[in-house]
């Protein structure tokens, strides 16, 4: 199965935490997933220096930081019962309806 068929279980929103790499230990929230690559950015992680040049009038040249992509196996989603990062799996509820729990306190991550 290729990395653009594979169901993800992070949203846009969601709360991570890296496990690995330069942010180890940090957290933030997902600005935009991008599936074709299986990465993810997240907000205030990973900045890169973008030199950018003037194009005249409107746009002014200069150095621009912005955030860089992480691979999705260097992320974990952050429990809020736990504190911490965490392994999921999805269950399903009685009305039918698929949730994420976490794996270590069986707390329901999706909030309805």
């Amino acid at each position: 199965m290729s990395v653009a068929q594979k169901k993800f279980s992070l949203k846009k929103d969601d709360i991570v935490q890296v496990i690995s790499g330069k942010e180890k230990g940090k957290k933030g929230k997902i600005l935009a997933l991008f599936s074709e690559s299986g990465r993810v950015t997240i907000e205030k992680l990973n900045m890169l220096k973008r030199h950018t040049k003037s194009d005249g009038k409107s746009r002014q040249g200069g150095i621009v930081e912005k955030e860089g992509s992480i691979h999705l196996s260097n992320v974990l989603l952050v429990c809020d019962k736990c504190g911490k990062g965490v392994r999921i799996k999805r269950k399903k509820l009685e009305d039918g309806k698929r949730v994420r729990v976490c794996k270590t306190c069986e707390e329901v991550i999706d909030r309805v």
